[in-house]
């Protein structure tokens, strides 16, 4: 196992405006929000679902305001809320279809036309707090908006801490929340937030309870600017499974208390934060909204057109390493994703191996001449009754040793097992995984894990069998270029799948090029590289090892070497874009 200084709190520096604590925050406002008794000044305060909404209201209560409405006040009744969202959130533990609300679906019409009365009526400062505060008032003097990551939330609702939006939800199981959150509320939230962001004039992070910070809307569109012209990472997240392992406790300095980690996400934009350091202070956002605001900056043209403002590559950790195997799964061709949950691409991926110990192994496509008929019967009646499901019948085991990469295009069966440290490279639709087998154990909350082989029976293509998956998914690495001190090798990923891998070795410095598309990277190898302009254009960026960092589109050409403790030692990265020409 690997020691290394893999940095947990990554940042772009900036420069600006902030303003820490309740205090600070409320003196900033009531200063540039001042107003005569006899003239009205509106201000929406915007806020993302998660929030500890109650406990914000109470301060920012303190200024005092002429005429304070609260946007809860206008919703529809929760089970007015709740019904019209049920064919979306549907019963499932785990799976809806997408939504298309906006807020004005959620707000009651005749609530609504009152508060808009009282507002124009109103004489000094009015506050518009709460969920969908623009659309209450559009034409609003200050607009402020308090933030709030997906990973955040998700602590927040495992707690029974928080509500969905309109609904009184709390005490669901936390994959209920995470379900309403991505088919509906952050949704919702998401489609005002790409409207606010360029023209918000406070930004606020209240991730850490009671310490709330706030920075001007100039701050943070220049801080987003800056990180989309640079390389940059997005602040890792750990969390444990039940098959959670041993490898990142030390390769990433993790607790050592924690029983064990399975997961980290090290590059999911949609979930992780984005970190600005503005005078050694860290202020958290979702690192999403760089994708809203700087799309094309960010993403590069062609990318663009294809996903729009979603970032369609994902880097996460499996670690299994003195850990179990993972559950046996599929995820959902295109079109069934399409048609059962309204997502437009599906969760295409690869295990590219970091680590493995003596006797690691991945579960990879079916055996030859599989019955269909016989695994799914067996698959059900391990469900139903609890008896094991024979794994080793029915699908391939494949040895795997580091720096082994497997494919793993829609449709086909596969899990890591036990022993193994994955670096997980896939589209992002991350939800949509149909878990057939769980070896009979129970999740963290002493639950059951859902398993899907209805959903599983429908997507698994039965034709990837042992010499398909020999011939096309396992080690399908090839040479494309090399030079002084560097070589370059294609890994993948599979034709059906739009990511490409390409991995370089080097020892002295090698030319990347984004090719108008981002491009996501880890250091599979080596303590230390830096990343550099051969122009200058940003400054030098450090990456350690197993860190993955992101080059936008943006930047066009750049170079990578070993830097301190790896100079004149040999470096690999991997390197992930969308594909557009074979």
């Amino acid at each position: 196992m690997k020691e290394s200084n893999y940095d947990k709190f990554p940042a772009t520096e900036v420069d600006g405006d902030l303003w820490t604590g309740w205090d600070e925050i409320r003196n900033e406002l009531f200063c540039a929000c001042h107003t005569t008794n006899d003239s009205l000044y509106t201000v929406v305060i915007e806020c993302y679902q998660g929030v500890y909404y109650k406990n914000i209201a109470d301060e920012l209560e303190k200024l005092h305001p002429a005429l304070w409405i609260d946007t809860k006040t206008l919703f529809k009744t929760p089970r007015e809320i709740e019904a019209m969202t049920y064919p979306y959130v549907t019963d499932d533990r785990l799976f809806g279809y997408r939504s298309h609300f906006s807020f004005t679906d959620f707000f009651e019409e005749k609530k609504v036309k009152r508060a808009r009365q009282m507002i124009e009526s109103c004489k000094g400062l009015c506050i518009i707090f709460g969920h969908g505060t623009s659309v209450i008032a559009p034409s609003a003097d200050k607009i402020i908006y308090i933030d709030m990551a997906r990973w955040e939330i998700q602590l927040r609702s495992r707690r029974h801490e928080i509500n969905g939006i309109g609904v009184e939800n709390k005490d669901e199981e936390a994959s209920f929340h995470y379900k309403r959150g991505y088919f509906v509320d952050w949704i919702l939230c998401d489609n005002l937030k790409k409207r606010l962001l360029p023209v918000a004039d406070y930004w606020m992070d209240t991730h850490i309870a009671g310490t709330p910070k706030m920075i001007s809307g100039e701050t943070l569109r220049k801080g987003l600017e800056k990180t989309a012209h640079k390389p940059f990472r997005v602040v890792p997240f750990f969390d444990p499974a039940p098959w959670g392992g041993q490898w990142m406790k030390s390769v990433c300095n993790l607790n050592p208390e924690q029983k064990n980690y399975g997961w980290c996400f090290d590059c999911v934009p949609e979930e992780n934060s984005l970190y600005f350091n503005i005078r050694g202070t860290l202020f958290e956002m979702p690192a999403n909204n760089l994708v809203f605001y700087k799309t094309r900056d960010l993403l590069g043209g062609p990318v663009e057109s294809r996903f729009g403002q979603d970032f369609p590559i994902r880097f996460d950790f499996l670690d299994t390493m003195d850990g179990g195997n993972l559950s046996l799964q599929v995820h959902p061709t295109t079109q069934y994703i399409r048609d059962t949950f309204g997502i437009y691409y599906t969760q295409d991926e690869s295990y590219y191996l970091l680590d493995a110990q003596e006797g690691a192994s991945v579960f990879l496509g079916l055996k030859t001449n599989v019955d269909a008929k016989k695994m799914i019967d067996a698959l059900n009646e391990s469900q139903e009754t609890g008896k094991p499901f024979n794994v080793e019948e029915f699908v391939n085991q494949w040895p795997a040793k580091k720096h082994d990469h497997f494919l793993i295009p829609n449709g086909t069966i596969h899990c890591s097992g036990a022993g193994a440290m994955v670096l997980e490279i896939s589209a992002t639709p991350s939800i949509f995984t149909f878990k057939l087998w769980d070896w009979g154990r129970l999740g963290l909350d002493g639950k059951p894990r859902p398993i899907n082989i209805k959903h599983g029976s429908h997507v698994i293509q039965w034709e990837r069998q042992t010499d398909f998956v020999r011939q096309n998914l396992v080690n399908r690495i090839e040479k494309i270029a090399e030079g002084d001190g560097w070589r370059e090798e294609r890994t993948g990923l599979h034709e059906n799948e739009f990511i490409e891998t390409r991995r370089h070795w080097f020892s002295k410095p090698v030319t990347h090029h984004t090719g108008n598309g981002v491009n996501v990277l880890n250091l599979v190898e080596g303590a230390e590289a830096i990343v550099e302009s051969p122009t200058g254009d940003f400054e030098p960026f450090v990456v350690h090892y197993a860190e993955t960092f992101i080059i936008p589109a943006s930047v066009g050409t750049y170079t990578i070497r070993p830097f301190g403790k790896a100079e004149g030692k040999e470096c690999g990265t991997i390197k992930a874009y969308v594909r557009f020409k074979q």
